[in-house]
């Protein structure tokens, strides 16, 4: 006989009502979600290390959602791939799950455990090989059928852990998802979770074994008619995320082996940063453009709530991961916290459908992506213009070819009629994407990114941006794909801006720059985030080339005992073709014709060039011309502040000028170092050849001293001066007073000519003699006159009291007279002349160049 409600002493309701209570599942902040990836549960003492978290895991509630150990399930699959091929060695196969289990549950477990997960292991395998026989009979598996036998490694893992956790004293229940989470299966390889459904089965569930740790099997479920199935790519973290969501926790922790989300790919860009937060949309944006992140649909479940996911590396728990979370709105954004992260997807190809009979037609957008759909091609990003003359879209390379075939097809009537141009497919390229929640209208964040991809060099075929502005992406080739990541990269977060240097001349200069090089390379990376790597040395004969960067310490050492024959295209080649650096930039040391002749080809492949080399800007006006022109076109960059002056801010001043408004009138200026050096010391009782042989063994003349004092040097600076004024001069236009007498220039040697120098010394004698006796001095001036059109080299004198004649040592001046500068000309002066000085203008130039590739000014 039955007992009714009424008839219950109080007691015994109360006992009924706490049971019903103490059945009832809780929901909120008190439940900490885990889920453990194939890697972490490994083997045995990772098992056991994934046991030691839980444990210490404060948490009120716990919910730990595990994967098969690694590798497991791909044995599984093929375990159903042989069984279906009636290939008998599925036995031998499934012997080696069952002795992978085994071994793993023998470290892990002791006694009673041992024996009742081996126990169930034993059963789980008769019964799977009754199944995979029954496969090979019939030589095909259903979806269920697969989905069944494959669900035994997350059983496994599952159980194992239980048992290590119980081992501990801690009461654990463990839990096969295919009795709580139920899914619709769709058409696409994917499934939809029912969250209705899947929650009335988790409170049934929980009611039959409250626990407060439960460990869950991840990746499988069943259908609403209770068929086993499984939740598809990246399953466990998707079950992690439903099961949070059902439960409402305070968080999800993903344990991976990786420290977090980074910033880019670390295998592409070595300054990629671990970031702290990420929006939820940001996750979904990242993970869509193939990031290792999370299966976007990971996050839908535990939007819903505002349930945090952290993602942890479980081999470095002081690591504090990356927290996926809901983030307020974007009040002011700035462009060093907008753009969160760049992802890229390679093997991509783009079609372009094209023609003047799409504009204002219905249905042409419908048509193209319907047939897209009918080869079942996944679209990656699509672009179309406001003109609706074309629409492009990205599939993955391996489709192309069947959706070209497909849009044939469908368009062949348009293409005949000419409504339709072309169906073009461009091969071999790459997806860059740049994302970040706060993007969403901050000003200048597309400018900044095309303009760090085109001072790459790097030309862009397609771009996307939804009306959200959680992304930018581009299409580009794919050979730039790693560059143009590095080069966007460098620019938001402020890595270290890299330039790939290529040092040719090893001379006197080039040693110079070197050897600073050197001892500011530190500084730079320090305090100005600029990182130089030196990539190959060349001087004629040979030349020495790294990968990564020249130790600079010992680059003497290195080209004597590794240089291979010098070859400067090979020497191009590498520094262009490396990836890694986005930025190359080409400094010529020398004063070689041939060289100089190259910059053109340098520039046009996108290698910034730097040189105290006159060669190139005095030579010939049209291959001059057509130098600048392209410079001026390009986001390629031409520096050459030390051809005139040296190290003195003789170009950039005259540019400033310019570029201000100022009209240039008159440049007037000593322009030698070596001539200086010779009309400053040229007086009272000195010789001329005295003072000429005394610089010489200074160092200040070139060895032959007939190269300085013939003046071509000073017509080359004026020529540079004159076509940077807008001069159209050729070098053969300006007048030159040779310093080398007539009868002294046939001389065989510089020994022959310093001999009978001292027979001139009468004639020098007597004109400077002429210019004291007026109260003057002798100076060598190069003179470029704008007004006139016209440049000259000649010897002048100038009274005692002008700044000309106040010069000393080796010391360049230069007066600018301009609109603004006319009654007072505009004085730089300064060493012109020295290893030291113009190896620093050039260095000064890398700076320039580093500030305008993105380096902090």
């Amino acid at each position: 006989m039955g007992v009714s409600e009424n008839m219950l002493t109080p007691a015994a309701a109360v006992s009924v009502e706490q049971a019903e209570a103490s059945a009832h599942l809780p929901k909120g902040d008190m439940w900490s979600v885990h889920k453990f990836g194939g890697t972490c549960m490994g083997t045995s003492q990772r098992i056991q290390n994934v046991a030691d978290i839980i444990l210490r895991d404060p948490s009120e509630r716990k919910l730990v959602v595990v994967s098969a150990m690694s590798k497991v399930t791909d044995m599984m699959y093929n375990l159903v791939n042989k069984a279906q091929s009636r290939d008998d060695s599925y036995i031998t196969a499934l012997d080696e799950v069952f002795e992978k289990h085994m071994a793993a549950a023998k470290d892990l477990l002791g006694g009673e455990d041992l024996a009742r997960f081996l126990s169930q292991l034993h059963a789980d395998v008769s019964n799977l090989k009754a199944m995979l026989r029954a496969i090979c009979i019939a030589g095909h598996a259903t979806e269920s059928f697969s989905d069944y036998v494959v669900g035994h490694g997350e059983l496994w893992s599952a159980q194992m852990l239980s048992f290590a956790i119980k081992k501990s004293g801690t009461p654990c229940s463990w839990m096969d998802t295919r009795e709580v989470l139920v899914v619709n299966p769709t058409g696409s390889n994917q499934v939809d979770p029912d969250y209705l459904e899947s929650e009335k089965r988790l409170e049934k569930w929980f009611a039959r074994r409250p626990a407060e740790t439960i460990i869950a099997t991840g990746f499988i479920a069943s259908t609403p008619e209770n068929i086993p199935t499984t939740l598809k790519r990246d399953g466990s973290d998707f079950s992690a995320a439903i099961i949070g969501s059902l439960v409402e926790a305070g968080q999800v922790t993903i344990w991976t082996d990786v420290d977090g989300v980074f910033s880019a790919d670390p295998r592409k860009v070595s300054e990629a940063v671990i970031l702290s937060t990420l929006s939820y949309q940001e996750a979904w944006e990242m993970s869509y453009f193939g990031a290792n992140v999370l299966h976007p649909r990971t996050i839908i479940p535990v939007m819903k709530y505002n349930i945090p996911i952290v993602i942890r590396n479980m081999f470095n728990i002081s690591a504090p991961g990356t927290m996926i979370c809901q983030q307020p709105a974007n009040e002011n954004g700035d462009l060093e916290a907008c753009v969160k992260a760049f992802a890229t997807i390679d093997k991509l190809a783009l079609v372009n459908v094209e023609g003047t009979g799409m504009a204002g037609v219905p249905g042409t957008a419908s048509a193209i992506f319907g047939a897209v759909k009918d080869v079942g091609a996944n679209v990656i990003m699509i672009s179309q213009a406001s003109s609706e003359h074309s629409v492009c879209f990205a599939v993955p390379e391996k489709e192309v070819a069947a959706v070209s075939a497909a849009l044939h097809v469908r368009f062949r009537e348009a293409l005949s009629a000419g409504r339709l141009s072309k169906v073009e497919v461009i091969h071999n390229c790459s997806i860059l994407a740049a994302v970040g929640l706060k993007m969403a209208s901050t000003p200048g964040v597309s400018a900044t990114l095309f303009d760090a991809l085109a001072k790459a060099n790097i030309n862009v075929r397609a771009i996307a941006q939804g009306c959200s502005e959680y992304n930018i992406t581009v299409v580009l080739k794919q050979e730039d794909c790693v560059r143009a990541l590095r080069a966007a990269h460098s620019r938001f977060f402020l890595s270290k801006t890299t330039l790939a240097v290529g040092i040719i001349g090893p001379g006197l200069i080039g040693r110079t720059l070197l050897n600073q090089l050197k001892d500011q390379a530190a500084v730079l990376k320090e305090n100005m985030n600029i990182d130089l790597r030196v990539m190959g040395i060349t001087g004629s004969r040979t030349m020495l080339l790294n990968d990564t960067g020249i130790d600079l310490t010992q680059w003497k050492e290195h080209l004597k005992t590794e240089a291979e024959p010098a070859n400067l295209d090979k020497f191009v080649d590498h520094l262009s073709e490396n990836q890694l650096f986005p930025n190359r930039v080409l400094v010529d040391c020398t004063a070689d014709t041939s060289v100089a002749s190259h910059y053109y080809d340098w520039l046009k492949k996108g290698i910034h060039v730097i040189t105290p080399n006159k060669k190139a800007n005095s030579g010939p006006l049209d291959k001059y011309l057509k130098l600048r022109t392209l410079q001026r076109a390009s986001y390629t960059h031409y520096f050459y502040e030390a051809t005139v002056g040296a190290g003195l801010p003789i170009i950039s001043t005259l540019r400033g000028l310019l570029e201000t408004g100022d009209k240039i009138l008159r440049i007037e200026g000593i322009f030698s170092g070596t001539l200086s050096y010779i009309f400053n010391n040229f007086e009272g009782t000195r010789t001329f050849s005295d003072v000429v042989s005394e610089a010489k063994e200074a160092g200040y003349t070139e060895p032959d001293p007939r190269d300085d004092l013939s003046g071509t040097d000073v017509a080359r600076k004026v020529i540079i001066l004159a076509r940077e004024s807008g001069l159209r001069l050729e070098l053969s236009d300006i007048p030159v007073r040779s310093l080398v007498p007539e009868a002294l220039r046939s001389c065989s040697t510089a020994d022959e000519y310093m001999q009978k120098l001292p027979s001139f010394d009468q004639d020098w004698a007597i004109e400077r003699k002429d210019a004291e006796a007026a109260g003057e001095v002798l100076r060598y001036v190069g003179v470029v006159d704008v007004v006139n059109k016209e440049g000259q080299v000649e010897l002048r004198r100038y009274k005692k009291d002008h700044p000309f004649a106040q010069l000393s040592g080796s010391d360049n001046i230069i007066a600018f007279t301009t609109s603004r500068y006319r009654e007072q000309p505009l004085i730089v002066r300064g060493p012109g002349a020295g290893a030291e000085v113009t190896a620093g203008g050039v260095f000064s130039d890398i700076l320039r160049l580093a500030s305008y590739l993105g380096a902090p000014s």
